[in-house]
């Protein structure tokens, strides 16, 4: 927050506005009161049962289960090794299944407390294939394809009205061959999520506005589409901020913000009013099937769950490879925001389609890709 004097009423409202901004407020009266060993915060659990129609202990319980269903999920892809074929939990989140191409680690997996499922392929030959696709130039007609580890096959996703573009016919014919692809139809192109000047909102490159992701050391992580490397950033009240220090768009939708001029960072994502701030403490991924949250400028706060890793998305500017792709809706202004699951931070918001009126789904581009891309470290609690 940049260190200004305002009025009792304006301070407030700075604080609450700049914890988006850059990062949160250091002050320890704004810094929500969380317990190291909580499930996640009363806000969290609040968002979750109105978004999934929970009551609070069975938020708490489905959060218990997914902590650990990753500690599970990190053995069991240890001891399937070369023979991992992808983990998801179930609908409620309360039980992982992992895949296994070999038959003979089976009960090894097993062993860890996990559901196994045998199958045909491996993770990395599914991978494989992926890479085989994202190395052709896609049509506009074709929105995205990834990794399905449920089906154990690469499934590409094409727009219902272009099914019978020639070129998308000519994409779909080449994908066939890179190996075990299915093709679904999808009746919404994805966007990202940038948005025109709006007064009060948290950060802006020229006439674009966007939302932080995750305060790491020295800045803060958003989305590459938001700005370019050296384009500067004004926070909420027009001050400047900091200057892209990196970016990368598409291909990879990831950006990182230095934060200097009397603006600082805390490991906090912001609630909004609508549940309280979120304390950072970590950055271990989710499995698919896990629940997760998503805070941003426009839309505030709203919860869904993992539906797929390691998507690539195809946006009218180009692709983007290994996307997370969400149930949680968003809206303009929202790209760049916090993706979070409990109080370990997951991605930024990158683009989607609907909005939270009528639902939606919205990817997001994993926080360990940025931070290892850019030599960062997130600043935890």
């Amino acid at each position: 927050m940049r260190r200004t004097s305002r009025s009792s009423t304006r301070s407030l409202r700075a604080v609450l506005t700049a914890f988006l901004v850059a990062g949160a407020c250091a002050s320890a009266g704004f810094v929500p009161a969380a317990a190291a060993d909580a499930p996640a915060s009363d806000g969290v659990l609040a968002a979750m049962q109105r978004d999934f129609g929970l009551t609070r202990s069975q938020a708490e319980a489905r959060l218990a289960a997914e902590q650990e269903a990753t500690g599970i999920e990190k053995k069991a892809r240890s001891v399937a090794g070369s023979g991992y074929a992808g983990s998801w939990l179930d609908a409620q989140g309360r039980r992982l299944t992992v895949a296994v191409s070999d038959r003979d680690k089976a009960a090894a997996v097993r062993s860890t407390g996990a559901r196994v499922k045998v199958v045909a392929h491996s993770a990395r030959a599914l991978d494989a294939t992926k890479n085989r696709l994202d190395a052709l130039k896609a049509p506009t007609g074709v929105s995205s394809w990834r990794v399905d580890w449920q089906t154990n096959r690469v499934v590409v996703e094409v727009l219902a009205d272009q099914q019978g573009d020639n070129d998308v016919k000519a994409f779909l014919a080449k994908a066939r061959t890179a190996g075990p692809v299915t093709v679904r139809t999808a009746e919404h192109a994805p966007s990202t999520l940038a948005a025109g000047t709006v007064g009060g909102d948290p950060y802006y490159t020229g006439n674009v506005r966007c939302s932080i992701g995750f305060s790491v050391q020295g800045g803060f992580v958003t989305a590459g589409h938001c700005g370019g490397a050296g384009q500067g950033v004004n926070g909420w009240d027009g001050s400047y901020v900091g200057n892209f220090q990196g970016s990368s768009f598409p291909d990879n939708d990831y950006a990182w913000v230095n934060v200097g001029s009397g603006w600082w960072t805390v490991p906090v994502v912001l609630g909004w009013g609508t549940v309280s701030d979120q304390l950072v403490r970590g950055s271990a991924e989710a499995p698919v099937g896990a629940s997760i949250c998503r805070s941003g400028s426009t839309s505030h706060w709203h919860c869904g769950t993992v539906l797929a890793k390691n998507e690539t998305v195809n946006y009218s500017q180009g692709a983007v490879h290994q996307m997370t792709k969400t149930s949680v809706c968003a809206e303009p202004g929202d790209s760049g925001g916090s993706f979070i699951s409990g109080d370990q931070a997951q991605g930024v918001t990158s683009g989607g389609w609907g909005n939270c009126s009528s639902g939606g789904e919205t990817w997001y581009q994993p926080i360990n890709e940025i931070l290892n891309r850019y030599g960062l470290t997130l600043h935890t609690a």
